[in-house]
């Protein structure tokens, strides 16, 4: 969004231009939503809006402020705000947008949704419980793998649906952020370390100059759409057990049309800068899976770059609301914003997981620069458990990229990764072309700077092989993993699954029983 020409005067506090202190009291008023005696409404405020939770209700107002990203400053843009809110947002969560209510003035007194002059609009929502927004969710710990998978799921549904923009510059945008989060770091220099805000400002600057064309690629290709743009966890919210995106960029089309893997990249971050490595490396692989197509695994390239820009741009927003916070809420905020200035820092520089794995991992899986693990086993060995928990500990944020073959035989045939296939699509001839495959995906995610891991059998000593030569010949570092797991414990395993890509029941796993491996070469991991 362009700033206005000239700014408008700040009124009783940074960027406020406008008292709406009559508003918010009418709002806190029990009386004004017909709610009996003594009944509280909660107040919920940010640095754009300030939201009222009243009995079954929620009212959203938007604040009388002027920022350089956001401009709230007259009662039209506050009442476009809300209606392109409700528009917006309202696409991805059905049912909890009711409307745009005005708040009016009859006389001396203010009502809500009353006749008179309207003094200022509200985002009229159905009420959901709070401690149900994933940020609320995850500060009780990890979330579930079935929450993970459904929230890629959620995201990925989001950015199918999203408008294309072919047309949009890819790259002036990202350098315009850039820029503006030079200027606030300067204006902050208590929060911000002087030399190591410049520092991050002249790397972030030539990482953008060096993915300017594959940005401009994207761009050309469709991946730039009209996205959420506002994507961290306390905008997801759990109804009836189902992760909803809400409260969308509606402010700013300039701001939300971006690269969907941009998009994406305020969720890894969200969850990585919390120490939820697995959730973020999780999200990432569950979205690829979904969405996987040559140009999304060649725009990891650019993957550590947004996941640093949006920790930036989180700070900065944070920072420029620090006036509307006081006492305990200022300091915790002070301490968040210097926590995503240092993991902006580290992101940029290509560093991984700094969180311990929770058990011990097999050797060679972690170290500076991309590597490769291939990981193999009959079915029921654990292979796709083994990979997701190993990988966000293995090369830089957010860990590796999980290729499996089972999800690549399914996109082969043009079907949903969980429905079953046919018997020929088990066919020696296209177990090579998955192989083929598997090879070239990886061959592809390496020159990102990503690193792999390939969770496919690999019962031929030639498929062992030939992953192996892809990691020798980009000359880097490789390591097989084998894992091995007793005939019972790999049946009831394939048994109990549900949901997955693999189509391997217990009579598949029993007759991988006599499989002819040779002699496998890899380190021998007990998975029982």
């Amino acid at each position: 969004m362009e700033p206005n020409p000239s700014r408008p005067a700040a009124l009783g506090g940074d960027h406020v231009v406008a008292d709406q202190s009559a508003v918010f009291a009418l709002l806190a008023d029990p009386a004004t939503h017909h709610l009996p005696p003594g009944t509280p409404v909660t107040r919920i405020d940010t640095h754009g809006a300030v939201v009222f939770l009243a009995g079954d209700h929620a009212y959203k107002v938007k604040r009388a402020v002027f920022f350089p990203f956001m401009d709230f400053s007259t009662l039209a843009k506050r009442q476009a705000a809300c209606l392109a809110e409700v528009a917006i947002s309202g696409a991805n969560a059905p049912g909890l947008y009711l409307g745009v209510t005005a708040i009016t003035r009859a006389g001396p007194a203010l009502r809500l949704d009353g006749s008179g002059e309207v003094v200022e609009y509200a985002v009229h929502m159905r009420r959901f419980d709070t401690r149900q927004t994933l940020d609320r969710v995850a500060s009780e710990g990890e979330l579930s793998p079935q929450l993970v998978t459904d929230l890629a799921a959620a995201v990925a549904r989001a950015h199918a649906g999203a408008a294309e923009d072919r047309t949009r510059d890819a790259v002036s945008p990202l350098a315009g952020y850039l820029a503006d989060n030079r200027a606030e770091f300067t204006h902050h220099p208590e929060l911000f370390a002087p030399a190591d805000a410049a520092s991050l400002a002249e790397a972030m600057e030539a990482e953008l100059a060096r993915l300017a064309p594959l940005l401009q690629a994207r761009g050309a290709a469709g991946l730039i759409r009209r996205c959420h743009g506002d994507l961290h966890l306390a905008n997801i919210v759990l109804l009836e057990d189902r992760p909803v995106l809400f409260d969308a960029i509606e402010f700013s089309t300039d701001i939300a049309t971006c690269d969907v893997l941009y998009d994406l990249a305020f969720l890894l971050m969200d969850l990585w800068q919390r120490g939820l490595v697995s959730a973020a490396n999780g999200v990432l692989n569950h979205y690829l899976w979904a969405r996987r197509d040559d140009l999304q695994l060649d725009g990891l390239a650019a993957l550590p770059f947004f996941m640093a820009l949006r920790a930036c741009i989180r700070a900065k927003v944070e920072a420029a609301g620090l006036a509307h916070l006081s006492g305990a809420g200022q300091e915790a905020a002070r301490r968040r914003i210097t926590h995503l200035f240092t993991v902006a820092r580290a992101l940029i520089a290509g560093e991984g997981a700094d969180t311990l794995p929770p058990r011990a991992l097999p050797p060679g899986l972690t170290g500076a620069g991309p590597r490769l693990i291939a990981i193999g086993g009959l079915s029921g060995s654990g292979k796709t458990t083994r990979a997701l928990e190993w990988a966000p500990y293995t090369g830089r944020a957010p860990g590796a990229v999980v290729i499996r073959s089972d999800v690549e035989r399914k996109r082969m045939f043009g079907g949903p990764l969980t429905a079953p296939l046919p018997a020929e699509a088990y066919a020696a001839a296209v177990t090579t072309q998955v192989y083929a495959e598997l090879c070239e995906q990886a061959r592809r995610i390496l020159a990102t700077g990503q690193s792999v891991i390939v969770d496919a059998v690999h019962a031929h000593a030639q498929e062992r092989g030939a992953i192996a030569a892809v990691a020798q010949a980009l000359h880097l570092p490789f390591v097989g993993i084998w894992l091995e797991a007793p005939l019972a414990v790999r049946v009831e395993r394939v048994t109990q699954r549900q949901g997955d890509a693999s189509d391997a029941d217990a009579d598949v796993a029993r007759r991988q029983q006599a499989y002819d491996l040779g002699s496998v070469d890899w380190l021998h991991w007990q998975n029982a």
